[in-house]
This record gives C-alpha cells, structure tokens and sequence, in this order.
C-alpha cells in the first residue's frame, strides 16, 4: 500500500512540475508584446483574465477560456503562442 501512494505521489509531482517548467526561449524583453496590449487581444479572442502574470520567460493567465472552463496557460510572450495550457473542467 505504501509502494502505491508513493507512486501516486511520484507520478503527481512529476505531472505538475511538468506544468511549471513551461518553456518559453529566453527573448530580449524589448521583443515581447506589450502586457496590456497582449492582455487585449487575449481577451478579444474571449478569454476572461482573472491573474496575468510573467512566469519565467512567459506569459500566464489564469481565468476562463471561450467555453467558460478554468484555465492555466503559459505564452511565449514574444509569438503570444500558448506554449502550456491546463483546463479544469
């Protein structure tokens, strides 16, 4: 039983800090999109921003996508591709 949680645990931490190491190429800041600039355009497209931050050398939002499902996604702040991205529900 021991052998089992551990496993599960293992398997836990290893998924999640997948997600945290999103990778986006390190990039002179005078490249990157405007953080307001992008914020809009993300919004255009439909999502609804409830904590814009930068991670590392990416973008991240946390808030809701077009259908309305939680989101946590990571953007190449340059490209403003997503480069990790997780829905809840």
């Amino acid at each position: 039983m021991k052998k089992l949680i551990a496993v599960a645990l293992m398997a836990a931490f290893a998924s999640s800090a997948a997600f945290a190491g999103a990778e986006c190429a390190a990039q002179p800041k005078d490249k990157w999109q405007k953080e307001a600039d992008f914020q809009k355009q993300l919004t255009a497209q439909g999502y609804q921003i409830k904590k814009f931050k930068v991670s590392g050398n990416c973008y991240e939002i946390y808030g809701k996508n077009k259908q309305g499902q939680k989101v946590e996604i990571y953007f190449d702040p340059v490209s403003g591709k997503a480069v990790k991205s997780e829905i809840d529900g």
